[in-house]
């Protein structure tokens, strides 16, 4: 796109221009090449080593979704950052948590956010839920070619659906595919033992409380068994991340309202190091 080198202050004809809603759509026509599918790749033998975001997870409840992710980041065998923020919101009713190379899926959902306030200046109204997960959808296509080299992004979208007025949760694979979960999902390196905690703990009627707890729960099984999840670290206050989506939209919890359900649950597995125990019934 070319700059505009006259001195009246006015933007370049291609801003005023009416055309997709579709804010990829826009950049492919006039800068394809800060897309990040559009990139050339450099030849590269063996794995890339780059800072990788670990493990997410999300259950719905009664009145609407939760997100949650640990703060670790790993470079290999090394703690790359031990305070990363994994979760961030879409829109006022939607969050991504990301999985998988840190820098790429920050930039991804920097993307994701701006095509979704894209589509709104233009057409005057939100896309549904499940025209977001969709636009997410084709965005994690577009970087296929950075995944199979080992710089792969994996998100979980969930959001809160003002039209059915209940939590939903998408999860995807590396090449676009998305799935609708039911109930509870988990992704990253941790995501084994965090869907494990979740299937013994998830419930439909759970309060907000009760949900953010098990997502907890989930997140600190995780890391009793994977190296690269990070649990809460109670020396530095480096908790969790939680973010809350329901129908007063999304806001994230703040740091006092975590460290308290931490410190309860850190109790609790002082006395059950293994954590709660769901009834064989």
């Amino acid at each position: 796109m070319e700059a505009n080198t006259r001195d009246t202050g006015r933007l370049p004809t291609a801003f005023l221009t009416p055309g997709s809603s579709s804010f990829m759509d826009f950049l492919s026509e006039h800068a394809p090449e800060v897309l990040p599918g559009s990139r050339p790749l450099p030849a590269v033998e063996g794995a890339v080593q780059a800072p990788h975001g670990t493990t997410i997870v999300a259950a719905t409840y009664s009145g609407g979704v939760v997100l949650a992710g640990d703060r670790r980041a790993t470079m290999g065998n090394v703690i790359a950052q031990r305070d990363i923020e994994k979760v961030f919101p879409a829109d006022e009713y939607s969050a991504v948590g990301i999985a998988g190379t840190a820098g790429l899926a920050v930039e991804m959902v920097k993307l994701f956010q701006l095509e979704l306030e894209h589509f709104e200046k233009v057409e005057g109204s939100t896309l549904s839920l499940e025209g977001k997960a969709n636009r997410l959808s084709t965005m994690i296509r577009s970087n296929l070619g950075m995944a199979l080299q080992g710089l792969a992004v994996v998100p979980v979208f969930a959001g809160y659906d003002v039209d059915r007025e209940k939590g939903r949760i998408f999860s995807y694979d590396v090449t676009g595919g998305r799935s609708e979960e039911v109930g509870f999902t988990a992704v990253g390196s941790g995501s084994v033992f965090a869907r494990g905690s979740l299937k013994k703990l998830h419930r439909d009627d759970l309060t907000e409380e009760q949900v953010c707890t098990v997502a907890l729960q989930a997140l600190y099984d995780a890391a009793d068994d994977d190296s690269a999840t990070g649990g809460p670290d109670m020396a530095r206050k480096i908790y969790p991340t939680l973010t809350v989506i329901s129908d007063e939209g999304c806001r994230k919890l703040d740091e006092d309202d975590v460290s308290a359900l931490v410190r309860t649950m850190h109790e609790g597995r002082l006395q059950q190091p293994n954590g709660p125990q769901a009834p064989l019934t």
